[in-house]
């Protein structure tokens, strides 16, 4: 008998088929939600779509290890003068201490995603935030002058925590949400990293104050430090309690396929290969990367930036970094709920990519006029879209690659990322030391430009759609199969 299941499990008795009302929902969500299969005694429980509660849970939480990660990304490089006066080193060495996210992230990228494939989300969770609270608690015991190599290796089992975490926003929003929600949870599981980016520019210049004493500095430096174990610690026992692989059902149509895809199916030097030969794919990877990469470089070097014009304006250079970010935060959620209401992926990223470039151009004019709140102002604006962009990146990724792994994908677009911030970080650094900050910006336009001009040629071929609209088709005619087979005995027997 056929049956078509609108949102739970479809269960059985033993003595043969149930019988179970059709009932196909119209709604722009339908995907996510109908299903039509055979069911009988050897089949109790036939593969239908649900959505869990437990799926916002497992996004959060996510999100708290993220953020935890994200906060040391920054909190050496905003202080960069402090760091610099404490452990008697140069400004290049303390931005190594962000650099080394971006170094360590790309030759670890493909064994962690290779095992983000075979092991699945949880393992790796445990991975990420078991490593991330080893690095917090070395760095605790680095509070000393003349320790800078033990600083230096806590910062290093953070950036290696790192390359567990930032491939997971599409592929925890694939494996829990239905399709109708996947851009948002994307969005949420990306806001969770650029939250903690926000804490991380707010935070540091508040408990550390630019203070001459070096044992009065090394209190307010180990305060920091302790909170920061403190937290990694109950996010670490969190998610061993918590955190859970997958649910029992699929949400969406495009999981359950992927579900039924047996091992020898997939092979991950295969994947990659096929990655890297589509063309629109390999455009998005060097596009985001451009991107992304402006950021890092933006984030890593604001406190001289900033300093240069305004000097002894540490803390409002953390500000500033708060405001790039949280405006990003905001433009993540927007272009998120935009994407799953719109499905407009294609426009949608060329347009942030542009008034990204925009963006920036008006912050490269402005930084030196003398009045903060206009810093303030054109920061907002170009945090809001270049921020704004993550999970478009993600997302567009995923789409065009489906139905390969999202880890997998995601992975090569930060490993891209991580290159180009590395690049423009050092590049955009000598430039200031030699010619200003002015040179420096203008230097990161010129490649955000050339980014969105590339966007412009990136076909959208949006796969993970085309997947669940066939679904929703081939259900909905297998439920008109249903009704007609019904109606026909019916018929016979008044005639």
């Amino acid at each position: 008998m056929c049956d078509c299941d609108n949102s739970e499990d479809v269960k059985g008795e033993k003595n043969g088929p149930v019988p179970v009302e059709s009932n196909i929902s119209t709604s722009e969500h339908v995907g996510d939600h109908i299903e039509c299969k055979e069911i009988s005694s050897e089949n109790p429980q036939a593969c239908s779509t649900r959505l869990y509660k437990r799926r916002w849970a497992i996004v959060f939480l996510f999100s708290s290890y993220s953020l935890c990660n994200a906060f040391q990304w920054i909190q050496y490089g905003i202080i960069n003068n402090i760091f610099m006066h404490f452990y008697s080193v140069s400004s290049f060495a303390i931005d190594w201490m962000s650099m080394i996210y971006m170094l360590t992230y790309i030759p670890f990228i493909f064994p962690v995603t290779w095992l983000l494939d075979k092991k699945g989300l949880r393992v790796v969770a445990l991975v990420a935030s078991s490593i991330n609270c080893l690095g917090t608690w070395i760095k605790v015991a680095s509070v000393r002058p003349h320790l800078f190599w033990v600083t230096m290796l806590g910062q290093f089992a953070c950036s290696f925590a790192q390359v567990f975490i930032l491939g997971m926003p599409s592929r925890i929003a694939s494996v829990w949400f239905g399709s109708g929600e996947v851009s948002t949870a994307c969005s949420i599981g990306v806001f969770g990293n650029q939250l903690g980016i926000a804490i991380g520019f707010l935070v540091p210049p508040i408990l550390v104050p630019n203070v001459e004493d070096l044992d009065e500095l090394a209190y307010h430096i180990s305060i920091m430090f302790y909170i920061t174990a403190g937290v990694a610690t109950l996010i670490f026992i969190l998610v061993i309690i918590v955190f859970q692989e997958k649910p029992d059902v699929p949400p969406s149509q495009a999981q359950t396929a992927m579900r039924n895809m047996s091992p020898q199916e997939y092979s991950y030097l295969a994947s990659i290969r096929r990655l890297v030969c589509n063309k629109p794919f390999v455009l998005l990877i060097i596009t985001y990367g451009l991107n992304v990469g402006c950021f890092y470089a933006v984030s890593t070097l604001l406190n001289r930036m900033i300093i240069d014009h305004y000097p002894g304006e540490e803390v409002n250079a953390g500000r500033i970094g708060l405001t790039i970010v949280i405006a990003g935060m905001v433009g993540s959620l927007i272009c998120g709920i935009w994407l799953d209401k719109t499905k407009t992926y294609k426009q949608t990223t060329l347009a942030v990519y542009l008034l990204t470039f925009v963006g920036m151009l008006v912050y490269a004019f402005t930084l030196n006029l003398g009045h903060l709140w206009i810093v303030f102002i054109t920061a907002a604006a170009l945090g809001f879209f270049m921020t704004g962009y993550l999970p478009l990146g993600f997302e567009f990724a995923v789409e065009l690659t489906y139905p390969e792994s999202e880890g997998t994908s995601s992975g090569l677009l930060n490993c891209s990322a991580q290159v180009f911030g590395i690049i423009f970080t050092i590049c955009q650094g000598k430039i200031i030391d030699y010619y200003g900050t002015l040179a420096g910006n203008i230097f990161l336009c010129i490649f955000l430009f050339l980014g969105t001009l590339m966007t412009a040629f990136i076909k959208a071929d949006l796969r993970r759609q085309k997947a669940n609209q066939l679904a929703v088709r081939e259900a909905a005619a297998k439920d008109s199969g249903c009704q007609d087979g019904g109606l026909l005995p019916l018929k016979e027997a008044k005639v």
